[in-house]
């Protein structure tokens, strides 16, 4: 029987195999999973059960409960400086991680290249491979911080090139790239007519007075841009599984096509309470609680590493830090099996994340401040009775 090759070009996540490995393990601290520690807020838990009590429990449109389609279209042009229309250029997802395989579908062709910053995500490549696509890595520097330059992208640039994947703020490295690099990336978007695929699902956590901005929002670009975000990390609501993106409509009409024969619909009574956390002032105060303790927790992770021999870039957003650990002659598989068997503290190989991560590690400080610097205490100890450092 002939099979598809598609899915045998994809591997696992390594993060996954890596939790996987770690939930086996005793007195084991995760710095693994980007996931935030905190609850969803109460207010947010109440109308979800509103909504099963209103009836919320039936299908609803594939594209999502125009509700939610004119909250997320409000917060868009007030947040984010990007005008839709939340009929035709507004869709909802079940979990922001479709956009990027649905959105590649809508216009890549078999063959046609994708460019990737790197360090990157671990579902982009993949998302681009299932869409028939190949991915291209643009690697970017801990000497710019991790910022994605149109120096770097020029030489990556085919006439095969049709699309360029940005994050801002960025996982794993927590770059964010400035309003100037967002221009010059536009301006070298057309100049190549090339598709953009923004993902801004951390925008809200920034630090040191740093704005995130939407590309979608400079002129000309809403055009050509599939702007993705979510609830997961906004409003810690990871297991809901809900995410939303904004494009052309000649997009989201494809998109959701591809919604109608997949999952059919996000779940209803989750859409409804999104949209009411949308318009809550509670939601956006707890927001503003979360980026609190996260910068804390940035700040004693950024210089822990510092202090115990890894140099480390102080991200600028999101919850990750990226330390280069290649000093210690080690390679970033043999430091996370280290870390992992004698600290018991699990952090990513920088290698899951494309070729430009390697001498690296991720670490999540998306946990709790007493736990990461239990963990940093283990990492040091190890590192010196290793002599590693």
């Amino acid at each position: 029987m002939a099979l598809s090759d598609r899915l045998d070009m994809v591997n696992p996540s390594e993060i996954r195999k890596l939790f996987d490995l770690a939930a086996g393990m005793q007195d084991v601290i995760s710095l693994g999973i980007g996931e935030p520690d905190f609850d969803t807020p109460e207010h947010i838990k109440e109308y979800a059960k509103e909504a099963l009590d209103k009836g919320y429990t039936h299908y609803g449109p594939n594209a999502g409960l125009p509700m939610l389609r004119e909250a997320v279209a409000k917060k868009l042009k007030e947040q984010n400086g990007i005008e839709v229309d939340p009929k035709t250029e507004v869709m909802i997802l079940t979990g922001a991680n479709q956009a990027f395989l649905m959105g590649l579908a809508t216009f890549l062709k078999d063959g046609e290249e994708v460019l990737i910053p790197s360090p990157m995500f671990v579902s982009y490549a993949p998302a681009v491979i299932l869409a028939g696509g190949k991915p291209v890595e643009v690697p970017t520097y801990e000497e710019n911080e991790f910022r994605l330059s149109v120096d770097d992208l020029e030489k990556h640039v085919t006439d095969k090139t049709r699309a360029l994947i940005i994050n801002t703020p960025n996982n794993p490295t927590g770059s964010v790239l400035t309003k100037k690099d967002l221009e010059e990336i536009a301006d070298f978007a057309v100049e190549h007519d090339l598709m953009v695929i923004s993902d801004e699902v951390y925008e809200h956590f920034v630090y040191d007075g740093v704005k995130n901005h939407s590309i979608a929002s400079l002129d000309g670009m809403f055009e050509r841009t599939i702007t993705v975000n979510g609830f997961s990390k906004t409003f810690a609501m990871t297991g809901w599984r809900l995410g939303f993106v904004a494009a052309p409509a000649w997009i989201i009409e494809k998109m959701t096509r591809f919604q109608m024969y997949n999952s059919t619909c996000p779940v209803t009574f989750v859409q409804y309470a999104a949209a009411k956390a949308l318009e809550d002032p509670r939601s956006w105060k707890a927001v503003e609680e979360m980026r609190k303790e996260y910068d804390r927790r940035r700040s004693l992770v950024w210089k822990r590493l510092n202090e115990m021999g890894l140099p480390t870039v102080k991200p600028k957003g999101a919850f990750y830090i990226f330390p280069r650990i290649r000093d210690t002659g080690l390679t970033d598989h043999q430091f996370s099996e280290l870390m992992l068997k004698e600290a018991r503290v699990a952090v990513v190989p920088g290698s899951a994340f494309g070729k430009a991560g390697e001498g690296y590690i991720r670490i999540s400080y998306a946990t709790a401040y007493e736990k990461l610097e239990e963990a940093m205490d283990r990492m040091e100890k190890v590192l010196k009775e290793k002599k590693l450092v």
